[in-house]
């Protein structure tokens, strides 16, 4: 366990570039960065965050994908005693500007591939970030007006930060902006003791080494990235990064990078059954496969488990607003099949130290046994919305002393695990990511629709959207493509005279479902 003093995310790297400055901490492709490589690197970029800001910074953007610049920026910004704020390139400017302005940050760190979008990012925001180019000079940023700019060769001649400034466990580590019902991201504050909590629960159950290798195969913009880095660097761990096309077929990359703890959205692994590719002996050097995001189906953990034989696989649950992951079941393969709800593995038991509590539609607790809305509470539990006081008041709330927060998923327990029988909400995952289904219909109903419904359809990993008035689909959809990520825009538009009703006069999704597969 770590003590007050070493709260910081991010100490771990620090600890070990000390014991074993040349053990190699992330490997990007064929390049190898070693602890004490990483550790300097990030103390000489926030060295320039805690000069640019004059003092500590608050937040720092990471506008920065799979590179040293994404990595290490996030480093930098924790050893200057700010908060982090990933960004995506791949989302549409609109969105990402929307993140930065609400955010508010001090600096933007910015890989070299990031820089065409970097212009029209920074165009209209009210104050302007110090920008820091770990990788690219000034003068490849292009015109970016009256914003100073500190480049790769400022960044290399700095000096390390000496002195980090301390950090207290109600600091924030980060801030990550999920889907959002009204067309608005909404930003997760999360603090050094949230993710310290977490980190301790999870080495305590899977006893990482330096000799372990961990994959990282999710954008930073996700917050399952989280435990990939810093389980790993806490530990004294390699951290490899994964390019996309990898995951299609990973059994080569992982037998060269001798990687021994897996971890990605069931949906990675599902493709690959699909497709006929886990075969049994597949992935020999696992010892931990570990999932988590969206539900994980009995035959995909079937597979995993034949084509790596030798790792314990475990599915993994949690929002971000409980700091990544909140409640973990081990799969056995001789009564897994029969623990199994819908075809999918139960979601377990809590963490040591937090709380669950399941209610009824009443807000009242329900005996065990019966089905609810999983609450949860512990040193886990995110503070609240940032800067939204109104949406934080709807979704945690006090119950004798602690302060739960409604996940919007319904649960029973079965024995002694948990296990998930659907959404109370429009709160669907696709891909692994949390999408609020409202978020694509308020685009939709802007681009012109008169009523728009978003539903998960034919299948979980893709939605399909049904809309009344004089809309055309394919401006729809471009509509779409322009304000929300790849997962979130609709595979196909609909356009229906008028929506079935329900009794209550409200949109009935069900028959909406029905319509689907009846072909409209």
């Amino acid at each position: 366990m770590t003590t007050a003093t070493d709260v910081r995310l991010g100490a771990g790297l620090l600890r070990h570039a000390l014991v074993q400055p040349d053990r190699t901490a992330l490997t990007l492709g064929r390049r190898e960065v070693s602890y004490a490589e990483a550790a300097a690197t990030a103390r000489r970029w926030a060295a320039l965050l805690v000069e640019a800001a004059g003092g500590r910074p608050a937040r720092v953007g990471v506008f920065a994908h799979r590179s040293e610049a994404s990595y290490l920026g996030v480093v930098a910004a924790l050893y200057a005693g700010a908060a982090f704020v990933p960004l995506n390139r791949r989302f549409p400017a609109e969105r990402t500007r929307s993140m930065l302005e609400r955010a508010d940050v001090d600096a933007l760190v910015v890989d070299a591939g990031s820089l065409p979008g970097l212009a029209g990012l920074l165009r209209g925001l009210p104050r302007k970030p110090v920008v820091l180019l770990p990788d690219a000079e000034r003068a490849e940023a292009g015109d970016l007006g009256d914003v100073r700019v500190l480049d790769a060769r400022d960044l290399a001649a700095a000096a390390p930060l000496e002195e980090l400034p301390p950090v207290a466990p109600d600091d924030l580590a980060y801030l990550l902006f999920t889907s959002g019902s009204t067309g608005v991201p909404k930003g997760v504050p999360v603090t050094h003791g949230n993710v310290r909590a977490f980190l301790d629960a999870n080495q305590e159950r899977y006893r990482l080494t330096p000799d372990d290798r961990l994959t990282q195969t999710f954008d930073q913009t996700f917050d399952l990235s989280v435990f990939d880095l810093f389980m790993a660097w806490e530990n004294g761990a390699r951290v490899c990064s994964m390019d996309p096309i990898e995951l299609l077929s990973p059994f080569t990359y992982l037998e060269r990078n001798g990687i021994t703890v897996w971890f990605s959205v069931p949906s990675a692994a599902a493709v690959l059954r699909r497709r006929g590719k886990l075969l049994p002996g597949t992935m020999p050097t696992l010892r931990w496969s570990l999932f988590c995001g969206e539900a994980l189906p009995r035959e995909t953990a079937e597979a995993w488990q034949a084509a790596a034989p030798r790792s314990v696989v475990e599915n993994l649950y949690g929002p971000t607003e409980l700091t990544i992951a909140c409640t973990v079941h081990r799969w056995d393969p001789v009564t897994g099949p029969a623990s199994c709800v819908h075809g999918n593995v139960p979601i377990g038991r809590p963490y040591p130290g937090l709380h669950p509590l399941v209610v009824g539609e009443d807000g009242a607790p329900v005996a065990d046994g019966e089905s609810g809305e999983l609450c949860m509470a512990g040193p886990q539990t995110t503070p609240g919305y940032w800067r939204a006081p109104d949406l934080t008041a709807e979704r945690y709330f006090p119950y004798e002393g602690r302060t739960y927060y409604r996940t919007g998923d319904l649960v029973r327990l079965e024995g002694d695990a948990y296990v998930h029988l659907g959404r109370n909400d429009q709160q669907v995952k696709i891909g692994g990511y949390r999408v609020e289904l409202g978020e694509i219909e308020a685009v939709l109903r802007r681009a012109g629709a008169v009523e728009a419904v978003a539903l998960r359809w034919p299948d979980d990993h893709t939605v399909t959207a049904v809309v009344c008035g004089d809309a055309d689909p394919a401006a729809l959809t471009a509509a779409c493509e322009a304000a929300l990520p790849p997962y979130m825009t609709p595979a196909r538009i609909h356009v229906l005279a008028e929506m079935p009703l329900n009794g209550n006069g409200k949109t009935d999704r069900g028959a909406l479902r029905d319509l689907l597969r009846a072909g409209l």
